[in-house]
């Protein structure tokens, strides 16, 4: 991170679009920013396609942004035979919106994947190709779901990476940073500093997507359908 730049994460979208667009407006990141998305970008929410756009459009912008691959993203590439897994379950968890948001109509029967395939375009593809598993910066270390505690960050397996929750969120890491991660929804970010920080508030059930700050510890959160982001100090960690 450059010095003179923010850490900044968000949490998940699942397909939320003008959530997302409202909360970078406000945040506004800046070629000097070092910005962490944690996943989770497609599935449940109304516009993935729209998203997933903007998210290409972002790193051409922002080159330094990170973005790390959710287990619904990587379900989709597992559909789609690109290196993912469970692409057996995508259509079922979400991908029906998915699809839907790139012209693709769902049928009782599903959908083959050279359909969906077919109507990707490529840097679509690509840009879910080059998502990241995990990401150190500082004293933080980014994930989408959590790591299996006890396990040093080389060592993790991928699924964990992408899906571990309760044995995680129950125990101490052992980390000797603090692990940043999506995936869990809940009401309000989770700070069990200065072990971990869960950012998915559940924009697309209804609730928040966030950004926080790690420089300066400032959470900015815009409520689902919302027009006014809301940004708030919190406690900074010592």
């Amino acid at each position: 991170m450059s010095p003179s730049g923010r850490l900044l994460a968000i949490g998940d979208i699942h397909g939320c679009v003008e959530e997302l667009e409202r909360l970078l407006e406000a945040v506004a990141p800046q070629p000097a920013d070092q910005l962490v998305f944690l996943g989770d970008y497609i599935d449940r929410g109304p516009a993935s396609s729209a998203v997933v756009d903007l998210l290409v459009r972002e790193r051409a912008r922002l080159p330094r942004t990170v973005f790390l691959r959710g287990n619904h993203e990587d379900m989709l590439l597992g559909f789609l035979s690109q290196g993912g897994s469970h692409g057996d379950a995508f259509l079922w968890n979400g991908g029906d919106k998915t699809i839907a948001s790139y012209g693709v109509e769902m049928t009782p029967g599903g959908v083959p994947p050279e359909t969906v395939a077919a109507a990707l375009p490529a840097a679509h593809v690509s840009f879910l190709c080059d998502t990241r598993l995990s990401f150190v910066a500082g004293r933080y270390t980014f994930v989408h779901a959590g790591i299996r505690p006890g396990v040093p960050l080389e060592r993790q397996d991928r699924e964990d990476l992408l899906w571990i929750r309760e044995e995680f969120l129950r125990q101490d890491h052992g980390l000797p940073t603090t692990v940043v991660f999506g995936h869990t929804p809940r009401r309000e970010v989770t700070l069990d500093l200065p072990r971990k920080i869960g950012l998915d508030t559940g924009a697309v059930y209804g609730g928040k997507l966030s950004c926080l700050d790690l420089s300066d510890f400032v959470l900015y959160q815009v409520e689902r359908r919302a027009r006014k982001v809301k940004s708030r100090a919190l406690a900074i960690p010592h």
